[in-house]
């Protein structure tokens, strides 16, 4: 038999597996050697002098030091024996077989940078004989002093060790409720647990969506953050395990709270009790509203011609079948400078143009990503209104609400109605730093976060000290424009501490009177390093003027299954269904749906500022409720995008019709 092209072939698979995370079974080293000894097939391993022919000092110090090194690839576990090699093949078979069965309890870690030994020599009566040994060279990253090794394994260890403890012991319902208190701010500064909680939730998916054999595998090649691997052991680890062990709801928070608040605490909203539950429940039914709750989204064989502004040919046959007159319309080229079309107030458009519209395009940008809308439906087509207006039809934004960098700074505490805010977001642990040098030498940073001579100020600072989030952002905003030094203001950011190498780059927004501008920085930042995003000129009667800046954010982008910067389809044109049928109940917001939009997130079914009046008393109830009854996905939906009308906007719409123009729509 050929040992060489044996101990070749372990090479190359142990090669192989030091590509990824190298694993260690527990496998008792003699057995391990004592396995190999005898799978030898009879007549194989004879005596050779006074050992057995395979039985060497070079070879046993290799199987005892990695011998029992498994890896996970593409989800398998696979050991250095993991080969097919002719003559050794019921060796490989039964040392493969033992290290499979014995548990993994830590990462690889060897004091030297290789195992075995290559050859040896044997001086003989006529000649030097090669005897060749099982070897392979480790790379760097799995060498430590011989002395540091116990803890370096006892971290990594310790880490999926309670992981494991805590995807086993916390329930999804504990964890559904504890992310329902945080959305209802009933916990204790919970917004700082919120990333950690979100992504134990996902971690327990996918270890429940496992088999048995591959969970016993999970956490060992799964990089997680510390916050969320030890979430267990932290307070709102308590919080979730009290939960999970079907611990009373208030009795459950009370320990959290004494573990975290201070003595004189008050929390601002009441949790929800299971009295309150029932008194809510009580009352959809008294109101026939049961089967109200379940939403889905909508179709359009939902709507009738009533509820529309326009409809396009497809979109007419399906809501009304044929009844309208086939109509022809012009051709005309896509104009090339878009600066230069016309601009038309929304109500204008929907008074002159789109009733002599034929067919409709819009321009999808990538700023209105936070624009994503879905029409939604009630699943029963009989049920009970809920909402305040005479249908039964609702609508979600992106991200449950108008998910853009406002709506994340909003949610952190911050100003977003200053005549001039300066937002910026990024998404990773590390920490960005935003910077407003101001005419006169004020300077706005995380070390002097207010400007006496203009009223800026910094107000969320996110991400320093550690990595707490994914989703951070930072805020500067000018409440009182009168306030301002006319002159040059220069905003930048600079990365105070790089953490991460993945998810690089920022976001800003700067937000003066309601007009936005958005500006991307996709390229990684050094250490230290200071990017100048725009230079803004002001002056009380000019206003503000960008004069230098990064430029604006123009990639294309996937905006629910379009591309951005295309022009697309326009199905449909119609008001937000508060305002159907002659209504008028609270905001418009117009809504143009696409052809092949899709929301691939999930929708909220309704919003607690929907819901009749007669259901005020249990309105904390119900934002729990709302919160977790999503609409299912869909492939037939009623999505695009959406315009408030207390929100200064644009929109490059194409309207076919008698002519062809371009027109740029002023919300």
């Amino acid at each position: 038999m050929d040992f060489q092209a044996f101990k070749t072939a372990v090479a190359k698979q142990f090669e192989r597996m030091q590509r990824h995370t190298l694993l260690r079974a527990t496998v008792d080293k003699d057995a391990l050697w004592a396995t190999y000894l005898d799978s030898f097939p009879p007549g194989t391993n004879e005596l050779f002098r006074e050992r057995r022919r395979y039985d060497c000092s070079s070879c046993r110090q290799f199987i005892r030091a990695v011998g029992d090194v498994v890896a996970i690839i593409d989800g398998k576990l696979e050991t250095i024996w993991d080969v097919r090699i002719s003559g050794f093949q019921p060796t490989t078979d039964a040392l493969a077989a033992l290290v499979r069965d014995a548990p993994v309890e830590n990462i690889f870690l060897h004091y030297e940078r290789t195992a075995g030994a290559d050859k040896t020599f044997e001086e003989m009566s006529e000649r030097v004989h090669t005897w060749h040994h099982f070897f392979v060279n480790i790379l760097e990253k799995h060498v430590k002093p011989r002395s540091q090794i116990p803890t370096a394994l006892a971290e990594p260890r310790d880490l999926r060790n309670v992981l494991i403890r805590g995807l086993g012991e916390i329930s999804v319902d504990a964890i559904d409720t504890v992310l329902d208190l945080i959305s209802q701010n009933s916990l204790y500064r919970g917004e700082e647990h919120k990333f950690a909680v979100t992504a134990f939730k996902r971690l327990k998916a996918q270890f429940e969506g496992l088999p048995a054999d591959q969970q016993k595998l999970f956490g060992w090649t799964t990089e997680t953050p510390a916050s969320v691997a030890k979430i267990r052991n932290t307070s709102i680890g308590t919080l979730l395990v009290d939960l999970s062990e079907g611990r009373d709801l208030n009795s459950a928070v009370g320990r959290f709270e004494a573990l975290v608040a201070p003595a004189n605490y008050k929390r601002p909203s009441a949790l929800i009790s299971k009295g309150m539950i029932e008194q809510a429940k009580a009352k959809l039914v008294e109101m026939g509203l049961s089967s109200s709750l379940e939403r889905r989204h909508a179709t359009l064989e939902d709507i009738t011609i009533n509820n529309i502004l326009f409809a396009d040919r497809a979109a007419r046959e399906v809501i009304n079948g044929d009844v309208f007159d086939e109509l022809t319309a012009a051709t005309a080229s896509t104009p090339k400078d878009l600066d230069k079309i016309q601009e038309v107030p929304i109500e204008r458009f929907l008074a002159e143009i789109l009733p002599r519209a034929q067919s409709l395009e819009l321009l999808l940008e990538n700023r209105h990503a936070s624009k994503l809308v879905s029409l939604i439906a009630p699943v029963d087509p009989t049920a009970g209104g809920l909402f305040k207006w005479n249908n039964n039809f609702s609508w979600s934004y992106i991200g449950e609400l108008a998910d853009s960098i406002r709506e994340r700074v909003k949610k952190a505490g911050g100003n977003v109605t200053g005549d001039l805010c300066c937002r910026l977001s990024w998404s990773n642990f590390d920490d960005l730093d935003l910077h407003m040098h101001e005419p006169g030498g004020a300077h706005i940073y995380f070390g002097h976060k207010r400007s006496d001579a203009t009223g800026g100020r910094l107000d969320v600072d996110m991400n320093a000290g550690s990595g707490q989030t994914r989703e951070p952002v930072e805020n500067i905003f000018y409440g009182d424009r009168g306030k301002m030094r006319e002159g040059v203001y220069t905003l930048s950011v600079h990365q105070y501490t790089r953490r991460e190498s993945t998810d690089i780059g920022f976001e800003v927004e700067i937000d003066y009177l309601g007009t936005l501008h958005r500006f991307a920085y996709a390229k990684p930042m050094r250490q230290g390093e200071t990017v100048n995003v725009a230079k803004l000129d002001y002056s009380h009667s000019a206003g503000l003027e960008l004069t230098e800046s990064l430029p604006r954010s123009s990639g294309s982008r996937d905006l629910w299954g379009l591309p951005s910067k295309s022009f697309h389809r326009v199905t449909t044109v119609m008001m937000s269904p508060n305002h159907w049928d002659g209504q008028g109940v609270g905001n418009r917001h117009f809504f143009f749906m696409l052809d092949g939009c899709k929301n691939d997130g999930s929708a909220r079914g309704f919003f607690n500022e929907f819901l009749k009046s007669e259901l005020d008393p249990h309105r904390k109830v119900f934002e729990v409720v709302g919160s977790k009854m999503k609409v299912p996905d869909a492939d037939n939906q009623l999505s695009g995008i959406g315009f408030s009308s207390t929100q200064k906007n644009t929109l490059v719409c194409r309207v076919k019709g008698s002519f062809t123009r371009t027109i740029k729509i002023v919300f």
